[in-house]
C-alpha cells in the first residue's frame, strides 16, 4: 500500500459557518508545520480562499477535496496525492459538519470527506453564548451518524477562566475530549469582503502575520500532543493515489475506445501521458497574481501531464503574454477590485484579444469571463466577447451539473460536467457567441460563451473529474502551434 493512504489525519468541522473551521484548520497547520512535520492541508467544498491561507501555513499547495464536483469515488485518491511524503493531513470541513450539496443528502459534506477518508473528526465549537448546552449539541453531532467518529470538540471564543471551567464540566459529563481552548482573538482575524476572505496573493505579508498569529494561539490553547495522537488513529485508506499522468493516459484509452480499434484516436488528437510532442510542448499561459487566484493545483498538473508548458503570468503588471503563447487559461479572482489597473493595462488587453482574434485556444472562468467582456463597470477589458459585465447587488452561488452545448477547445458538445458558481457580478450579452453550457440541475438554463477557440462561463469547473478537458486543451495548442506561420515554435 502506498505510504501516502497511511498518512495520520483529522478533520476539523463545525456544527456551521462561522464558528472558527478556518481559524483552527490554519492554526493547527501552521503549528504542526512549526514542529517539524510535513503537513498536507485540504479543504472539503469548492472554496478557493481558504486553501491560500492553508498553503501559506504549510508551504504545500492547498487541495480541494469536493465530492459533488469530482465524485465520492475521487475522494481518497485525490487526498493520497496530496498527501503523498507526509507526516500529517488536515483537511478543513465546509458549511456545518452534516452540510452538503442542496438536496442530495450527505453528497459533499464534510460528514461525507470524512468516512471516504476514514479521518476522526475535531468539532469546533463557537462557546461565546453557551455554557452547559454546549454538551448536547456534541452529543447530537456525534451521535447524528454512527460513521462519523467525533474525537473531540475545540472551544472557541471562551470569555473566561470561569466560563472555560462551566464548559469543561459540561463536556466532561457528556464524556467528549476537550482537545483545545480559544479564547476571543479579534487580532488574528482576516479581512472579509463580498466573496468571502480576502485572498492571500492580496495581502500577503499581513496574511503571513495572521497565520502566525493563528499558529501561537493554536500553540497556546490546543493539545497538540492529543491532536497528533488523535491523528494517528485513522486507519489506511484502501485507495489508489490519483496520478495526473495516469488520469491523462487514462482519458487518451478512452478516446480510442471510443474512436474504435486502430483509429489511432490517442495520437491524432495530441500529447499523450505527458510525452514531449513533435514540435515541442506548447505553451499555455495561465493568468494569476491578486486578481486571478482561483486555481485548483490540479489543473496545471493535468496540463503539464498532457504534455503542456504552463507559464503563470500576472495581468496586473505584465504588458505580454508569455513568449510563445499559444493558449490562455484565466481563472477565477477579483477583476471588479482591481478594474482600473486592469484597464489601464492596454498592451496586455490588446494582446489577449490578439490571441483570440488569430483562433487559439482561450479558456476563461468566473472572472477569466469579466476580463474577457468589453467592459467591467464602465471600464475597458479586453473586449474579447460582445457582453458587458457588471457588479450585482445578488449573490449567485451553489453547485450546478452541466453538459457542453457548443464545440470547444475545453470540451467536446456532450461533454458533462459538475461544477459550481459563486458571483456577486452580471454579464449583459450581444449577439454572436453559442452557449458554453447547458445547466440541468438545479435548473435549466443556458451559460457562458463559445466563439472561435474561447470558451468562457461563470462556471467553475474541476478537470481531474473529467481529464479529458486538460487533454483536449492541450490538444489544441498544440494544433494552433503548428498552425501558425513558420511552423512550431516559431515565435519563440
Amino acid at each position: 500500500m502506498n505510504p501516502a493512504a497511511s498518512v495520520p489525519r483529522l478533520v476539523v468541522a463545525a456544527p456551521s459557518s462561522g464558528s472558527g473551521k478556518t481559524t483552527v484548520a490554519t492554526g493547527l497547520m501552521a503549528a504542526f508545520t512549526a514542529r517539524g512535520l510535513a503537513v498536507s492541508p485540504h479543504k472539503a467544498g469548492p472554496d478557493y480562499i481558504d486553501p491560500g491561507y492553508h498553503a501559506l501555513a504549510t508551504g504545500r499547495p492547498g487541495r480541494n477535496l469536493d465530492a459533488f464536483m469530482c465524485g465520492p469515488e475521487l475522494v481518497a485518491p485525490l487526498f493520497a496525492h496530496g498527501a503523498a511524503g507526509c507526516d500529517l493531513a488536515v483537511v478543513e470541513g465546509v458549511m456545518g459538519l452534516y452540510d452538503g450539496a442542496a438536496g442530495r443528502g450527505e453528497l459533499a459534506s464534510t460528514a461525507q470527506v470524512a468516512k471516504l477518508l476514514r479521518a476522526p473528526v475535531v468539532l469546533v465549537v463557537d462557546a461565546s453564548s453557551q455554557s452547559r448546552s454546549v454538551a448536547a449539541l456534541a452529543h447530537g453531532f456525534a451521535s447524528f451518524d454512527p460513521q462519523v467518529r467525533l474525537g473531540g470538540v475545540i472551544l472557541n471564543k471562551v470569555g473566561s477562566d470561569r466560563h472555560e471551567v462551566m464548559l469543561r464540566e459540561a463536556l466532561e459529563e457528556a464524556g467528549m475530549p476537550v482537545l483545545g481552548v480559544l479564547r476571543r482573538a479579534p487580532q488574528v482575524a482576516a479581512p472579509s469582503r463580498h466573496l468571502g476572505l480576502v485572498p492571500v496573493a492580496e495581502r500577503r505579508a499581513d496574511a503571513l502575520a495572521s497565520v502566525r498569529a493563528l499558529e501561537e494561539q493554536v500553540r497556546q490553547g490546543c493539545d497538540l500532543e492529543a491532536l497528533w495522537a488523535l491523528a494517528r488513529t485513522a486507519p489506511p485508506l484502501d485507495t489508489e493515489v490519483w496520478s495526473p499522468e495516469a488520469a491523462v493516459a487514462a482519458a487518451a484509452d478512452r478516446e480510442a475506445a471510443t474512436a474504435g480499434a486502430g483509429a489511432g484516436a490517442g495520437s491524432a488528437s495530441g500529447p499523450d501521458g505527458g510525452a514531449a510532442p513533435a514540435g515541442g510542448r506548447p505553451v499555455i499561459a495561465v493568468a494569476g497574481g491578486p486578481a486571478f487566484t482561483f486555481s485548483y493545483a490540479e489543473h496545471a498538473e493535468l496540463l503539464r501531464a498532457a504534455g503542456a508548458e504552463v507559464v503563470p503570468f500576472d495581468p496586473l503588471r505584465e504588458e505580454s503574454l508569455p513568449e510563445g503563447t499559444d493558449a490562455l487559461v484565466v481563472g477565477g479572482g477579483f477583476p471588479e477590485v482591481y478594474a482600473p489597473e486592469l484597464a489601464a493595462n492596454e498592451p496586455l488587453r490588446k494582446a489577449v484579444a490578439d490571441l483570440a482574434a488569430a483562433g487559439a485556444p482561450v479558456a476563461a472562468e468566473c472572472a477569466g469571463l469579466l476580463y474577457l467582456a468589453r467592459s467591467l463597470d464602465g471600464r475597458s477589458m479586453c473586449g474579447v466577447l460582445d457582453a458587458e459585465a457588471r457588479m450585482s447587488e445578488r449573490l449567485t452561488l451553489g453547485y450546478r451539473e452541466a453538459v457542453a452545448v457548443s464545440d470547444s477547445p475545453l470540451a467536446a458538445a456532450g461533454t458533462r460536467l459538475r461544477g459550481h458558481e459563486f458571483h456577486r457580478t452580471v454579464v449583459e450579452p450581444g449577439a454572436g457567441p453559442e452557449p458554453a453550457w447547458g445547466f440541468v440541475h438545479p435548473e435549466r438554463r443556458l451559460e457562458g460563451f463559445v466563439r472561435g477557440g474561447v470558451h468562457a462561463s461563470y462556471l467553475h469547473t474541476h478537470w481531474a473529474a473529467e481529464p479529458s478537458v486538460a487533454r483536449r486543451f492541450v490538444a489544441a495548442a498544440l494544433a494552433r502551434r503548428a498552425d501558425r506561420p513558420g511552423g512550431p515554435g516559431a515565435s519563440r
